[in-house]
């Protein structure tokens, strides 16, 4: 199954959609719960019959379990999730009429399903969940004899109390861990942006911004830094005879064993389908020269459980910072051209540009 498999896709996409009805559950689940409480103060103090209540305990203890269901069975969970949402503002200005517009309560459950819906699907949702909810509110208004009554007792004010603290306090923390999410995926991205998937180095792109942060760092303090270049040796013909996947073997293989010369100081990279380049820090043309025949020696003596037959062998240039070296690119063509005498000489050899 590769990344592009449609059922993949779709297989991702449902279970994304069912941690959204996952999340919306847990936050309706504590909204109506803490909300009962504030809806609860005003039913006692208008002696409301027992139907009242038995729809008050169901709208705040029964329907987020039934929410849940409806929407993780369906065919379409986000598309239920979000008709469930609709119903949960059709149900609030059913309550607010109910309490007779009382202002503190009412005001609470108008913010806290105004909240959840910007939330979820902005400020678009907002408007059309809020004519929803205004419909219904002027329907059972109608229905319960257009009764009036905004005042609010210290009764219903500590009633609210629990909606008061709890819901704000859950939904400042959702979003909490919605902005850490945000951020590591953020890291994420751009962890993957410059790094190469296969061999797990660095690629071209951060390798630029390396090699111009290292020379401008070496012009400014008066220190030398050399440039490794790398290249496989017959590496075409190692993918038309033994396979790429061997030739990915080959390439992880000279990616490890930079990961195990490269100093914290330094910085490998793969800038190319089998070109490598290590910039080491802190060194001369001579002293790079010895790192480069370490590798070159390390690439040389490495087998393969792919193809155990298989010798690979690398051809390396290595060029110092100096006076001859002013950008980047300069750099670039120096390890470059000593890396083409070391092709033109037999390969499986370290050349050194002059300084």
């Amino acid at each position: 199954m590769t990344a592009t498999d449609p059922s993949a896709y779709e297989s991702g996409r449902a279970s994304e959609h069912l941690r959204f009805v996952g999340r919306i559950y847990r936050m309706r689940s504590l909204g109506l719960g803490v909300g009962f409480f504030a809806v609860a103060g005003v039913l006692y103090e208008h002696g409301a019959a027992w139907w009242a209540w038995a729809a008050l305990f169901g709208n705040g203890f029964l329907w987020p379990s039934a929410a849940y269901l409806i929407a993780s069975r369906s065919r379409d969970p986000e598309y239920a999730e979000y008709r469930n949402l609709l119903i949960d503002s059709a149900v609030g200005g059913v309550w607010i009429a109910a309490m007779q517009f009382n202002v503190v309560p009412s005001a609470l459950l108008a913010v806290m399903l105004s909240a959840d819906k910007i939330g979820v699907g902005g400020w678009r949702f907002l408007l059309r969940t809020a004519a929803v909810q205004a419909l219904a509110c002027a329907v059972a208004w109608a229905a319960f004899g257009f009764g009036f009554a905004p005042h609010s007792s210290m009764m219903v004010i500590l009633a609210c109390l629990p909606f008061m603290f709890v819901y704000p306090m859950a939904i400042s923390s959702a979003a909490y861990g919605l902005a850490r999410k945000v951020v590591r995926q953020n890291r994420q991205l751009a962890h993957l942006s410059r790094t190469d998937p296969l061999t797990g180095l660095q690629n071209r792109l951060h390798w630029d911004d390396s090699a111009s942060a290292t020379m401008t760092h070496c012009a400014r303090s008066d220190k030398r830094a050399a440039l490794v270049l790398i290249d496989v040796d017959r590496f075409k013909e190692i993918n038309d005879y033994h396979g790429h996947q061997v030739g990915d073997a080959v390439l992880r293989r000279i990616a490890d064993v930079l990961h195990r010369t490269a100093r914290m100081t330094d910085t490998a990279s793969r800038i190319g389908g089998d070109e490598f380049a290590l910039i080491v820090m802190d060194i001369d043309g001579a002293g790079a020269c010895a790192i480069a025949e370490r590798l070159r020696c390390a690439v040389a003596d490495a087998r393969f459980d792919e193809a155990p037959e298989l010798r690979c062998t690398v051809s390396i240039g290595v060029a110092a910072t100096g006076a001859r070296t002013l950008t980047a690119a300069m750099w670039m063509r120096h390890a470059d051209a000593a890396l083409y005498r070391a092709k033109q000489s037999g390969r499986n050899a370290v050349e050194v540009a002059p300084e």
